[in-house]
């Protein structure tokens, strides 16, 4: 079966920083584009990180420089860092890529950060 898991998310203080993971299984998930996105209450979503191999990584504007997105492949995961957090991060953490025609969607991992 071909899915995203996310993991990590929680509550923490502004300033502070959390890791969260997407895990892949069903795909062979190193060839693949893979992005982060967000959505907070009332909001749409908004893309925030993607990475794609041999082309290296982009940022949404109001994460750049704050958070980083890399991948381990032996691993199947993709990581986003996120340091500096900030209350108007808050949001459900999403991550998603692209394999044989088809979008995929993890269910998501909620970031709630205090201010």
């Amino acid at each position: 079966q071909v899915q995203l898991v996310e993991s990590g998310g929680g509550l923490v203080q502004a300033g502070g920083s959390l890791r969260l993971s997407c895990a892949a299984s069903g795909m062979p998930f190193s060839i693949n584009h893979v992005a982060w996105y967000r959505q907070a209450p009332g909001e749409q979503r908004e893309w925030i990180a993607r990475i794609t191999p041999g082309r290296g990584t982009d940022y949404g504007d109001s994460v750049k420089d704050r958070f980083t997105i890399s991948r381990d492949n032996a691993k199947n995961i993709v990581y986003l860092q996120m340091h500096n957090l900030k209350p108007e991060d808050t949001a459900v953490y999403t991550c998603w890529t692209y394999y044989r025609g088809h979008d995929i969607w993890g269910r998501g991992t909620q970031v709630t950060v205090s201010s």
